[in-house]
Formats: structure tokens, sequence, C-alpha cells
């Protein structure tokens, strides 16, 4: 897989793979992953990336620990980015703290402003995000997916009260993206999704 020319360690990828593969990932798998990448790539050609390589790493891990009701699956995926960089790229001079700094911030989405972060960091949390914006059908899926995943690790009323709290909260934003990139393009079919699956 290719970022910004980077290309990890067969070794390393591998073992990114197999965390993605665990079990009850219907939709913080792999494909999310390759979705959020192409919404770096789509930055890439349009605004850029100050540190493309710690971007890529970082889009690369946020999800690679995730236990369905769980607080801390982005601490623990950025310990699992922070060993891994330390095992197979010890020397290709990659800011691992940026790297960490930017999965941990994927725990405050909808918590976060503009002015909370830098504007890199609102671009990254924005690539996560870009699903809200998907079309209809597409939204969709992740939704069910996410009722999927909490399927036997939360009661499905309590799911269903708490789902339709974030989402609503989202809603009342005055931005649901935090950069201006993902706000212009986005922001509409957004709104119109989460209106939609509030009813």
């Amino acid at each position: 897989m290719r970022f910004e020319s980077m290309t990890l360690p067969a070794a390393m990828q591998a073992d990114l793979e197999a965390a993605y593969a665990m079990p009850a990932r219907a939709y913080h798998n792999f494909s999310h992953v390759q979705a959020v990448l192409q919404h770096c790539r789509a930055v890439a050609d349009g605004p850029g990336w100050e540190h493309p390589r710690e971007v890529q790493l970082a889009a690369l891990y946020h999800d690679a620990i995730y236990d369905a009701g769980r607080s801390d699956n982005e601490a623990r995926s950025a310990v699992m980015a922070r060993e891994a960089i330390q095992r197979w790229l010890p020397d290709a001079g990659i800011d691992v703290a940026r790297v960490v700094q930017l999965i941990e911030l994927t725990a405050r989405h909808g918590a976060l402003g503009a002015a909370d972060i830098d504007a890199e960091a609102a671009l990254f949390l924005d690539c996560d995000m870009a699903i809200l914006g998907a079309p209809a059908a597409v939204f969709d899926a992740y939704d069910q997916g996410i009722a999927e995943e909490y399927a036997g690790h939360v009661p499905g009323f309590l799911f269903r009260l708490n789902r339709r709290r974030f989402l609503k909260q989202l809603l009342l934003k005055p931005r649901i993206f935090l950069s201006a990139f993902f706000h212009a393009r986005l922001d509409a079919a957004a709104r119109a999704n989460l209106r939609r699956r509030i009813g």
C-alpha cells in the first residue's frame, strides 16, 4: 500500500493487516483504513500535508486495536504504532510522537473544535470522519457495521440511545468537519445523512 510513496516493510504490513483481520470487525477493518487513506491522498492533492509519512502511519494504525465498547482503543492502537515504528522503521526519521498524537486525537471525535488542534490534525481527523458525508448507501452500510460491532457488547437499546445522541450532537454542531477542505466538500451530504438516520 502506498501513500506519499512510502511503502512499509513486508513484515510490518503483514502484522498490521493481521490486526485488522481480528473478528467482529464489521466496519473498523482494513477496508476502512483504505478509505481513510484515499481521503488522505485527496488532501495530498489539495492543501497537502506537512508530515505525510506520520499521517500515513497514523491512518494505518488508528484502529489497529478495536474492541467495541472499550474507551482505550485509540490509546492501545497508539502504543502498537509506536512499537511497530520502533521495531521496523527505527532509522526512518519518523516523528513517532506525532503519529501517537494523531491516533490519540481520534478518541475525541465530535468533542474537538478547529481551534483545539492544528490544521494538519484537523484534516487527518476529517479523513477519518469523511464517511459521514458518503453517499447514502455507503453511510447506511457504515452505520449498520457499527451496530454489528457493538452487538453482544452493549444492550441494543443502550447502543441505539447513545448512537442517536452522538449523531444528534454532530448534527447540532455549527461545523461537522474541522477543516475548510472537508467542510466545503462534505458538510451538506453529512447533514443529510445524519438527519435521515436520526429521523
